[in-house]
């Protein structure tokens, strides 16, 4: 069992998928400050300078003694305080449709590698043309 396990983890799909898990994990990192740090400041400007991370509807009560801000989406969801955060909402939206369109790209153009190197096969595999084969024939009559 523990031999079979070895090899299911040895093939190299398997490693490959963790190693796609980790990039994956990194590469949401930086789609996460995308978002964050360059998009949603500029939509904000755009929008008269919106702040989209103080955009959320309070459901609870505010907890006593709590110091925090009353704007602040952070502090009063730290605080448990229930709320909606539409703002976050628009920021995790925004953060994966980014990330679908960037994995539309890699794989559109890895579709489109596959699909040359198929053909590249299929020429060298397919042999000599039609034409080739009856120029073949003719040459082949003229002689007899």
């Amino acid at each position: 069992m523990f031999g079979e396990f070895r090899d299911f983890i040895a093939r190299g799909n398997v490693i490959d998928l963790a190693v796609a898990v980790i990039i994956g994990g990194a590469f949401a990192t930086i789609t996460t400050s995308l978002t964050e740090d360059i998009i949603m400041p500029v939509v904000g400007w755009i929008f008269g300078g919106a702040d989209f991370s103080t955009l959320f509807i309070r459901l609870g009560e505010i907890p006593e003694g709590y110091a925090g801000s009353l704007t602040n989406y952070a502090e009063l969801k730290e605080a448990g305080v229930a709320m909606i955060g539409i703002g976050q909402f628009i920021t995790v939206v925004i953060n994966f449709l980014i990330l679908a369109f960037i994995i539309f790209l890699m794989v559109r153009q890895a579709n489109r590698l596959m699909a040359k190197k198929e053909e590249a096969a299929a020429e060298e595999d397919s042999g000599p043309s039609e034409i080739d084969l009856l120029t073949e024939i003719r040459d082949q009559l003229k002689r007899q």
